[in-house]
């Protein structure tokens, strides 16, 4: 029996290779291609039901732009539980896995790995539903906890932050970019109050200038960019 597979990578030519290397793997093929998780959703509901190139597996890039493998595969989780995401990454790092595996991800696969672990891992994923490693298994042990190392910093981060001080950052922030004195008329204070609320940001956090307190709330997530 052949299954079917979804490629979601926006590198044209990883996806081409990445293709050629399933279709010759046997008992698996190709049947969408996409190059964010934005077409995959545009690809898969074009399909009708019964289609017989509806996928059975989707190997998910992570790192991709418009919508990136992390919100693809959860949104498969959601909407299209059927399929079996794999994720994709050159990031070996234990973020990315957890992450994946938080998303939604049945197995996790390093772009360099060879055929026969592909094959394997398709195998595992038909054969049982999850591709999981001793060393994958491991860092899952390793990390328990429902949020990753980067988003219990974040926590730890807005603990440290007012309500009054996020209101006036993202101000900072705005497209407008507002002057202090406008910030200050905007949240009906001070232009004292103002100053007060960003050197209090600056020395909890080591930051220099306006432009750092941009970077700053980027970096953790505060605006989106």
């Amino acid at each position: 029996m052949e299954h079917n597979v979804a490629l979601v990578d926006d590198h044209h030519l990883v996806r081409s290779g990445l293709a050629a290397t399933v279709d010759n793997l046997g008992g698996y093929r190709v049947t969408v291609d996409a190059g964010h998780g934005r077409e995959l959703i545009e690809a898969l509901e074009a399909l009708a039901p019964g289609d017989l190139r509806q996928p059975r597996i989707a190997i998910v890039d992570l790192n991709m732009p418009v919508m990136d493998g992390y919100e693809t595969i959860a949104w498969l989780r959601a909407h299209r539980p059927d399929v079996l995401p794999l994720a994709l990454t050159f990031d070996a790092a234990d973020e990315a896995l957890v992450k994946a595996v938080r998303s939604g991800a049945r197995g996790f696969l390093l772009k360099n790995a060879r055929p026969a672990v592909l094959k394997n891992a398709l195998d595992a994923l038909v054969d049982t539903g999850y591709y999981y490693t001793d060393q994958v298994q491991g860092t899952l042990q390793e990390h328990p906890g429902p949020l990753t190392r980067h988003e219990l910093e974040r926590e730890r981060v807005l603990e440290q932050i007012t309500p009054r001080e996020l209101e006036f950052l993202l101000l900072v922030c705005s497209p407008n970019e507002p002057t202090y004195e406008e910030i200050a008329d905007t949240m009906g204070i001070h232009r004292r109050t103002v100053d007060n609320y960003r050197i209090a940001l600056f020395e909890k956090f080591h930051i220099k200038s306006k432009t750092g307190l941009v970077l700053f709330a980027i970096r953790w997530g505060l605006v989106a960019v």
